[in-house]
């Protein structure tokens, strides 16, 4: 599996549990750290918590172990380090604080709304329920 496909798997994870304002950075022409970053919020800290337990069980279903987890504890930034894909998932003020966007605006952000079966609204980024 590509690391591209590993990234498109975590972001439908994060869409099946309602993930919000999902991003999908592609940053292996800016950084050695990995090809791509998923970014996405989660509505409150249970929420985080569900939203990283899914991506990780997804993507394990699919074969694709975790490498390293990070925050697990911390209730509003947790993440998955796939080596070649780190998922963050945030509470609203940690992605606002953090602005990892904005870090990492060198990098190409990828359309997923191309993504098939999404339920992201292509222009808000957000699930229509």
């Amino acid at each position: 599996m590509t690391s591209l496909e590993t990234a498109e798997l975590a972001v439908k994870a994060l869409d099946g549990k309602k993930g919000l304002d999902i991003k999908l950075i592609k940053i292996d022409d800016v950084s050695s750290i990995a090809d791509y970053f998923v970014i996405a919020t989660g509505a409150s800290n249970t929420h985080v918590k569900a939203l990283a337990d899914e991506v990780e069980f997804k993507l394990d279903q699919n074969g694709i172990s975790v490498s390293h987890i990070e925050g697990y504890r911390s209730d509003s930034w947790i993440l998955l380090d796939y080596v070649d894909v780190i998922v963050h998932v945030f509470s609203e003020e940690a992605r606002e604080y953090y602005d990892l966007e904005r870090l990492w605006q060198d990098g190409k952000q990828i359309d997923i709304s191309n993504i098939p079966g999404l339920r992201i609204n292509p222009t808000t980024g957000y699930n229509p329920d």
